[in-house]
């Protein structure tokens, strides 16, 4: 009987339940949006920088990630090497072999990376092979490079010239090697390109006198969801006087910093954005409060109990909050779902801020994401607002004076 009673009041003055349900509305659709849209955009930032090169998470030999030298390479063993089979969710293991070397080509010289890896699984990571802009790809027994494009130029080289590497290997052996250029591979990421050099991991063991020897296993998840299980199992399993596994949070804490950065924005906006609507609803309150003193004072006098008509009241706001939060929500989903499909390209507006955008290393495509937290977790807020502001009415009722109310 009173939810009847309330859901009728609530259409007795039709503009201002309207009013009300609209600001609810356009701030519930705001909020999704938004809210989706950034974590979409975060999503697919992580996933282009984290599989850039990184991976979700790696495993060292312990003490490595502080210095990241070649001395603290740990030893490819069975045990290491079989984990994907063991662990639900771990994919693959991409054992690398890094060190910085000096790189020579006639009279131009530079300093390098040197990244030895298994070109198969390194594709299936990073997919290296697909950034392939002159030449073709390596294999496992090839005894050539592939160098960024950045390095062309710097040592001015081209397709089948010939590299020399000087450097220094495991545990302070002399390592020197000639090797030609099989391919140049494109970096978004400047830094990246002006530094990478991919050898086949076998014929860098053999120049640095590390064999059977990796610096790092990089971590291909079969969904980024597993991470944090994955970690913890292979912390479970590995030696930790002997090895150190982290994830990408660990290994990448600036990326992270911006992340939380980005989200205190725009919690900022969306708490400005949800002090206006309580604004207008409270003002919805305060009218129709005043506009029913008459009716309450003489519900009052009649006998109707306070908790009750407290409580009517009550429903009543708590109506127009829903209202606004379905229908909210009903109109966020086609719209979250459409930019899901066709996400944002930043690069159509303009050559400058796609190359922002690839100075970090990841192109200017921002998508929004379906998450059901992101629906219901507005509903739950906007009818918490709601239901504190309508404690206003409940306490407007308890004080009113009937007497007073049916005179003015």
């Amino acid at each position: 009987m009173l939810l009847k009673l309330a859901w009728r009041n609530i259409w007795r003055n039709k503009r201002r339940t309207l009013i009300t349900v609209a600001s609810i509305f356009f701030a519930v659709l705001f909020s999704i949006f938004m809210n989706s849209f950034q974590k979409g955009a975060w999503v697919r930032m992580l996933d282009n920088i984290v599989n850039y090169y990184y991976g979700y998470g790696q495993i060292h030999k312990k003490g490595y990630w502080d210095e990241k030298t070649i001395d603290d390479a740990l030893e490819l063993n069975e045990e290491l090497l079989q984990l994907p089979a063991k662990i639900k969710g771990l994919n693959l293991i991409i054992p690398r072999l890094e060190t910085f070397a000096l790189l020579s080509s006639g009279e131009h010289t530079s300093g390098m990376m040197i990244i030895g890896t298994i070109p198969d699984t390194e594709d299936k990571l990073t997919q290296l092979k697909s950034r392939i802009t002159e030449g073709t790809y390596f294999d496992k027994n090839d005894k050539a490079l592939l160098i960024a494009e950045g390095v062309k130029d710097l040592l001015k080289v081209n397709l089948g010239d010939t590299l020399v590497i000087l450097t220094q290997g495991y545990h302070g052996v002399n390592a020197a090697g000639k090797y030609p250029v099989k391919g140049i591979v494109h970096f978004a990421s400047p830094d990246l390109n002006k530094r990478m050099i991919y050898l086949p991991l076998a014929e860098a063991q053999i120049l640095l006198g590390a064999t059977s020897m990796a610096t790092s296993l990089a971590l291909q998840l079969d969904d980024k969801d597993y991470l944090k299980s994955v970690i913890v199992e292979l912390q479970e399993r590995l030696d930790a006087e002997t090895y150190e596994v982290m994830d990408w949070h660990a290994m990448l804490p600036d990326l992270v910093e911006a992340q939380k950065t980005d989200a205190a924005g725009n919690y900022i906006f969306l708490l400005v954005l949800y002090l206006i609507i309580s604004f207008g609803i409270f003002g919805t309150i305060l009218m129709m409060m005043k506009e029913r003193e008459y009716e309450f004072g003489v519900l009052l006098s009649i006998g109707m109990s306070r908790r009750l008509l407290a409580f009517a009241t009550w429903i009543e706001i708590l109506f127009m909050a829903l209202l606004g939060i379905i229908f909210g929500m009903l109109a966020a989903l086609p719209l979250v779902y459409y930019f899901k499909i066709n996400p944002i390209d930043f690069s159509q507006y303009g050559e400058g801020m796609a190359e922002t955008y690839a100075k970090w290393g990841f192109d200017p495509i921002f998508p929004t994401v379906m998450d059901a937290s992101l629906f219901y977790s507005q509903a739950i807020l906007v009818l918490i607002i709601t239901s504190l502001l309508a404690l206003f009415a409940v306490w407007k009722v308890y004080k009113l004076k009937p007497v007073e109310a049916m005179c003015d």
